[in-house]
């Protein structure tokens, strides 16, 4: 059976560099202001998985991943209000602001067969299917009709391609390949 189209969930690298042999950390939030007087703070959503952000749970803020067991969750517009266990007060939570939290990548839920993470994606080898190599897919953008791979070759040139299925013939990020069909005006 052929899986419907790719999906990748919105789960992007922290910013901190990390080498072969360390575990990889993914970004799921960042932490914006305090919110009231009793140590709750503002986080913006950058996970698919939001629900799994619960009370009890350990995630890791700012470069030195810092771990912090949740206290409470709960919603305020496109928010997610969080506190912290031993931040009660909004001067030391105010301490965590503009930083990512993070989860360990080995922690996230395994996907649908076709579906994939952002991370699993960003750096893959692109080739055609004639076999020509384009280079690395060093980002993804999101527009509302679909998302655009942005490949990268060794010189810096750039190509942009679409997540379309005329274009992405299969992504193996096993074997770190991307193959894609060259339509006409992608160059």
């Amino acid at each position: 059976m052929t899986p419907s189209r790719p999906t990748y969930t919105h789960l992007l690298p922290s910013a901190s560099g990390s080498s072969s042999d360390e575990p990889l950390y993914l970004a799921v939030g960042k932490l914006r202001r305090p919110h009231g007087v009793r140590g709750e703070i503002r986080m913006e959503v950058l996970t698919d998985f939001p629900e799994r952000l619960q009370p009890g749970v350990t995630v890791y803020v700012g470069p030195r991943r810092l771990p912090l067991r949740i206290r409470s969750v709960r919603w305020q517009n496109n928010f997610m209000l969080l506190t912290f266990e031993d931040y009660a007060d909004r001067d030391r939570v105010g301490q965590l602001r503009n930083m990512l939290v993070t989860v360990p990548a080995e922690s996230l839920p395994p996907l649908d067969e076709g579906e994939f993470y952002y991370h699993q994606i960003l750096g893959l080898r692109v080739i055609t299917d004639e076999g020509e190599d384009l280079g690395t897919v060093t980002e993804i953008m999101e527009t509302g009709a679909n998302d655009v791979f942005v490949v990268t070759d060794a010189a810096g040139r750039e190509v942009l391609l679409p997540d379309i299925e005329e274009v992405v013939l299969k992504i193996d990020p096993e074997a770190g390949l991307m193959r894609v069909h060259l339509l006409p005006g992608l160059r």
